[in-house]
């Protein structure tokens, strides 16, 4: 571990090493938009993050399933920097190969090594594949993991991660991006904006739509993403005209979104390897005065916060909960402020990039 003195004002280096379809606007950029902060990138193809990129290719084992990303790694890391070029090496979650290689480029490069994690589940049954879990293992010799929600820090305690070495901090939303529109909305329109997949439920959502137009016969879905599910949400809009299937969303499409409709859905459900951990989504929505309407699954109570609400996983309660916003604009006008003001509460971009660079300062003490 480097022992050079930290000066607190001094502006810090970064090297970043990116997963596979990492998304634009995520960790990558919150990490460069910190204070003081300046972040360089490698990856194969650029996220679209106002960075500095390094392209390497990666090799990989599969594609099969959601998180295949982490097992992918670099086919080389050896001129991507320096020895004392940067202060930090940077990965995203504990068992991605990727971060096992932080650890040694972090290593050769004199550098402090942090990860950034949304993990909730310790008994994952991925963390019994030897490649995850010998990741995993070297994560362990990290000198700062940033922990997106409160369960990480739960789930790295349980991993056997010092208490020392963890730092809570929640992330960063854009309120000037999502905000409310300048009138409300009186139309009673839902809008699922997610990936088509089985995962996400937007077959429940559509199993659920009839009982909802049933009681708010104007009620409009407008259903935003792609999928392996892109077919049934295709054949469903085809036969149902209150059913929109827009596809894909450019640049700021889903903020544009967000200020057109009632309320937002979604209807996650847990899988053998997969559970959900937040929902950046949720806090979009509900910085842009929609209420939220999902299933309980995983820690995403850390999202959905009152007055949305979170139901059991079936079709039933799903089209309660939607029925209520949707029926009642004069609800909607009222708990919009309160919407918003939770969220901006606790996870103001400002305000939250501060606390992201404060806990990089505290680890190099």
């Amino acid at each position: 571990m480097p022992s050079q003195p930290v000066d607190p004002s001094a502006s810090i280096e970064l090297l970043w090493l990116t997963l596979p379809e990492s998304r634009r606007g995520r960790e990558l950029d919150w990490l460069a938009s910190m204070p003081a902060a300046r972040t360089r990138a490698v990856g194969e193809t650029p996220t679209g993050d106002d960075v500095e990129w390094v392209q390497r290719p990666y090799r990989r084992v599969t594609r099969r399933f959601v998180e295949a990303g982490a097992l992918a790694w670099f086919q080389d890391l050896a001129t991507v920097a320096q020895p004392n070029e940067v202060d930090w090496v940077a990965s995203l979650e504990l068992c991605a190969l990727v971060t096992g290689q932080a650890t040694s480029l972090a290593e050769r490069l004199g550098a402090r090594q942090a990860v950034l994690t949304w993990g909730n589940d310790a008994r994952n049954p991925l963390y019994r594949l030897p490649p995850y879990r010998q990741a995993l293992h070297r994560a362990e010799r990290a000198d700062l993991v940033v922990c997106l929600i409160e369960a990480a820090r739960d789930h790295c305690l349980e991993l056997g991660f010092r208490d020392e070495q963890l730092r809570v901090v929640l992330p960063p939303v854009d309120m000037d991006r999502f905000h409310p529109p300048a009138m409300p909305v009186e139309e009673p329109v839902a809008a699922f904006i997610s990936p088509l997949a089985t995962n996400k439920g937007i077959d429940r959502v559509l199993d659920a739509w009839p009982l909802v137009t049933a009681k708010v016969p104007e009620a409009r879905l407008v259903v935003a993403g792609r999928g392996p599910l892109e077919s049934l949400v295709a054949e469903r809009a085809s036969a149902d005209p209150s059913i929109d299937y827009v596809g894909s969303l450019p640049g700021d499409g889903v903020a544009q979104l967000l200020r057109e409709v009632a309320v937002f859905v979604t209807a996650p459900r847990p899988t053998r390897v997969w559970n959900e951990q937040f929902g950046l989504a949720y806090v979009e929505a509900m910085a842009s005065g929609v209420p939220v309407v999902t299933t309980v699954c995983g820690t995403n109570h850390e999202a959905v916060l009152e007055p949305s609400v979170r139901v059991p996983d079936e079709v039933g309660p799903l089209a309660d909960a939607l029925v209520g916003f949707l029926g009642d604009p004069a609800l909607r006008r009222r708990i919009a402020p309160e919407l918003r003001r939770v969220v901006v509460e606790r996870f103001e971009r400002t305000q939250q990039l501060a606390a992201l660079r404060s806990a990089f300062t505290d680890a190099a003490r």
